[in-house]
């Protein structure tokens, strides 16, 4: 009876055991999945947030595209107002100097009435009877037909130059409408230009507040960072190492600066996330010439991740000045540059919260601190 007992005990243990175990095994394999689960729900979200940021990435690329679009017509239709101003002041100079010659043929061709009437007062008739007056006749009529074809000859030059200010008057009138014109005009891409702008201010805000809610600032500037250093490597491989474009070495510590203003970002230091600046940010007003610090040419002029509307010039023996961040690009690929030629107008974009320009030397691609190549000037 005894030994009937134990074996009941030891069944019961045993079923126990095998019931622990398959709970225990039960509740692994509920927590392995709930974990499956919530591995599969943070690839998701991973994946809706790397949606999410490149939706506003596009939207910022699209805002810096229509802001630089309306920035060029603005630049271009500011020209055309300025050359119809100058012609219209050149013109006006011409109708002036025109009206004082107009006035002097008129005092010349008074001055010819008057001695042909002065002349007019002998009596002819008697002259022509008294024989012994035949010279001096001839010596009046002689005149005459000198006053005559004098007078001829003003009255030409003063029709010909009444002609000319009616060809200066209708040229006004048509300047002036033209003016009028483009003044419609360059109010109404002001406008566009405005709009622009706060749509790509509105699309820098979203790129913030999405970099800062999903954490991925610190990654974000190293894929910009990996780009650009991508981009510059393969220009340099293409870069035209032109006979003329002589590098920069010489000219070390003499280059002019390609903007005025305030330095808010040095060479080498920490930015946001960390990472090490291989260039300097200078702060300047949107718009701003952007001139190039050397001759060169230009061997890219495009949007870029993170530096908006970039333009790189080759200046030769694997020197490259790189500005970024622009409103609008002046210059395109190919282009030859001179010394202080204005290649952009400065911006923000690239999701840039304030205008400024980026600004970047390189010698066979590595990175060199500009202000040592700049003149001591800003």
């Amino acid at each position: 009876m005894a030994k009937f007992g134990f074996l009941t005990w030891l069944q019961q243990s045993l079923w126990l055991l095998l019931f622990c175990c398959f709970a225990a095994s039960a509740q692994q394999q509920q927590e392995l999945a709930q974990l499956q689960q919530q591995i599969k729900l943070t690839e998701q979200q991973v994946k809706q947030q790397q949606k999410q940021l490149a939706q506003v990435e596009k939207k910022l690329q699209q805002s810096d595209r229509e802001l630089a679009q309306a920035s060029i017509k603005l630049n271009q239709t500011q020209q055309q107002h300025d050359a119809i101003v100058n012609r219209q002041q050149q013109l006006q100079q011409e109708q002036q100097q025109t009206q004082q010659l107009l006035l002097k043929q008129k005092e010349l061709l008074a001055a010819q009435v008057k001695s042909a009437h002065q002349l007019g007062q002998h009596d002819y008739s008697q002259m022509l009877l008294n024989q012994q007056d035949a010279g001096k006749l001839e010596r009046i009529l002689t005149y005459y037909q000198y006053f005559n074809q004098a007078r001829l000859k003003q009255l030409a030059s003063i029709n010909a130059t009444l002609h000319q200010l009616e060809q200066i008057d209708a040229e006004l009138v048509e300047q002036a409408q033209q003016l009028a014109a483009n003044l419609s005009q360059l109010k109404q891409q002001q406008q566009q230009l405005n709009l622009a702008k706060l749509k790509q201010q509105q699309a820098v805000t979203k790129l913030q507040n999405a970099l800062q809610e999903q954490g991925k600032q610190l990654d974000y500037l190293r894929q910009n960072e990996a780009s650009l250093q991508a981009t510059l490597e393969q220009l340099a491989k293409l870069a035209d190492q032109a006979k003329e474009l002589v590098g920069l070495t010489k000219q070390k510590g003499k280059l002019n600066w390609p903007i005025n203003g305030s330095i808010s970002q040095h060479f080498g230091e920490r930015r946001q996330g960390g990472m090490s600046s291989r260039g300097i940010l200078i702060q300047t007003t949107e718009g701003a010439a952007i001139k190039a610090i050397a001759d060169g040419q230009v061997i890219y002029a495009d949007w870029l991740k993170g530096y908006g509307w970039v333009i790189v010039l080759d200046h030769g023996a694997g020197f490259m000045s790189l500005y970024g961040h622009n409103q609008s690009l002046l210059k395109t690929p190919g282009s030859r540059i001179t010394a202080g030629e204005t290649i952009a107008a400065a911006g923000m974009s690239g999701g840039q919260a304030t205008a400024g320009l980026y600004f970047e030397i390189r010698n066979k691609g590595e990175a060199v601190n500009p202000i040592s190549w700049l003149s001591k000037q800003n």
